[in-house]
């Protein structure tokens, strides 16, 4: 179970993968994350340039000068950031599932939200709702982007106890 956001180490992650592809400056990073999320989250400032700034303390990263944009900060990878970059890769594969927990858990709210007689929830009209309409979109949304990365959709009937069984998970 989750506790909180993200799952930790998440944004550190996402910035060394951009910096691997090129130099890069705190904003442009935000910008990028945004993109991936398909614009449903953006990291603030400040969570994006303390990892910057802590990435250079270490060695795994140092800025660079540009002629055409002096006003910015650009970083770049070091060999030694290249090398955080391996260990991150393997540790963010065992990641899946904390994303899983918390894609999960924030749904489940939403439903309560719209179900359990604990919540009495008002949304303005013309505004998001929590009801059956919207949150039959945003599965939609989930099994077309599914769809769009992976191919066709297949439920699957196992309940959690047999996926978990199925898959030879710990639950």
């Amino acid at each position: 179970m989750r506790k909180s956001g993200p799952p930790k180490g998440l944004i550190s992650y996402l910035v060394l993968e951009l910096l691997n592809q090129k130099p890069r400056y705190g904003y442009e990073i935000l910008k990028e994350i945004r993109e991936i999320s398909g614009g449903h989250w953006e990291p603030s400032y400040g969570s994006v340039y303390p990892i910057l700034y802590k990435f250079e303390e270490k060695g795994w990263t140092e800025r660079i000068e540009r002629e055409d944009e002096p006003d910015r900060k650009y970083f770049e990878l070091t060999d030694a950031g290249y090398e955080e970059l391996e260990e991150k890769r393997e540790e963010s594969g065992t990641k899946a599932r904390e994303f899983a927990d918390v894609i999960l858990g924030f749904y489940h709210v939403y439903v309560a939200f719209a179900t359990d007689e604990r919540f009495e929830v008002t949304s303005p009209d013309g505004e998001w709702q929590f009801d059956e309409t919207f949150s039959s979109w945003i599965v939609e949304q989930i099994i077309r982007h599914h769809e769009r990365d992976f191919g066709e959709f297949e439920r699957i009937p196992d309940t959690p106890e047999e996926f978990y069984e199925r898959m030879g998970l710990e639950r």
